[in-house]
């Protein structure tokens, strides 16, 4: 048995795959229609390793942010584009128009990003001013904060019932156990896989909801003294404007909270502290089967650049894109 990898790996569910990630490279499983496995594979290092100034710490977890953000976005994109592919597998393709995919990818992000601005943002504060305790910023972004984490945890919880999203938690515990494993014995296989639980010290879950309670705290101090010196109740817009640009400090605190949690998980403090993240994902992870442990093995094998264990899959081509 090799010794026990120092290294992190983590990754993220999609359509029907998953999405690792090593230190050089970002790998995406997924399991086609006829049961095979596509992997696409893409060289990638972190700015945070390439740039002093980027890997500081605070700035590394908003930068880290970022990137995470755009891998996602771009590989949910991927696992969408091979579903359709595989649904249109027994239908006559009719030509697409790149003009209205672009478009309706658009106006996807657009009503999401503004879904999430009216959920998490504005009606938290338009609530708290309609009850009028906009002057006390404790209690203020206490309710707000509270409101935040009741609407997160109950939208999770209701599109947790939907078929889709349900094999999608069940593939993000795929990707949880694949990296225990992993963490235990670089040399696992798929039944070291299964006595492993689906949740993870470091998920994505889990940074949320840090975020959500470290708004709390840090808009809490910036109101208060934004407060004393205007000497007069804070107006919602100009709260909102400059609380949205406090989202990179946030971030960036909630990071270090999360690396730390992760190097330090058996201390007493940090298991209370992620307590509720764990908790949180006894929703958004869910038990998988095998075929869903060979995804993860498969896209996390490929993410450390090792020879693949199973015989069914193949590279994914950019030429394909174009079909």
């Amino acid at each position: 048995m090799k010794e026990k990898p120092e290294i992190a790996v983590g990754g993220q569910a999609v359509i029907e795959g998953v999405m690792m990630r090593g230190p050089h490279y970002i790998a995406t499983a997924l399991r086609k229609k006829d049961g095979s496995i596509i992997i696409k594979k893409e060289e990638f290092i972190s700015k945070t390793k390439t740039n002093k100034f980027y890997g500081l710490p605070i700035i590394r977890g908003f930068v880290s942010l970022i990137e995470m953000l755009s891998i996602g976005l771009k590989t949910l994109n991927f696992s969408a584009d091979e579903a359709i592919k595989d649904d249109d597998s027994d239908k006559k393709k009719k030509k697409k128009n790149p003009f209205f995919e672009k478009l309706y990818s658009a106006f996807s992000y657009i009503f999401a990003f503004g879904l999430a601005f009216l959920l998490f943002v504005f009606l938290p504060y338009r609530i708290a001013y309609w009850i009028n305790i906009e002057k006390t910023s404790i209690l203020f972004n206490l309710l707000t904060g509270g409101i935040r984490i009741v609407f997160f945890v109950l939208y999770i919880y209701l599109i947790s019932f939907l078929k889709d999203v349900r094999r999608l938690f069940q593939y993000h515990g795929a990707e949880h156990k694949s990296v225990f494993a992993y963490e235990g014995n670089p040399e696992f296989t798929i039944d070291d896989t299964k006595k492993f639980r689906t949740f993870h010290p470091r998920c994505g879950t889990s940074f949320m909801l840090i975020v959500l309670v470290i708004a709390i705290l840090i808009f809490s101090i910036t109101d208060a003294i934004v407060a004393l010196i205007i000497g007069q109740a804070i107006p919602l817009g100009i709260r909102i404007f400059y609380h949205l640009l406090l989202i990179p400090l946030i971030s960036g605190i909630s990071y270090e909270i999360l690396r730390f949690s992760g190097k330090n998980i058996n201390h007493w403090i940090v298991r209370i502290f992620s307590a509720p993240g764990l908790a949180l994902q006894r929703i958004t992870t869910q038990e998988p089967d095998d075929k869903q442990l060979e995804v993860a093995i498969c896209a996390l094998h490929a993410a450390l650049d090792q020879p693949i264990i199973y015989e069914n899959y193949r590279f994914y081509n950019e030429e394909e894109s174009e079909e």
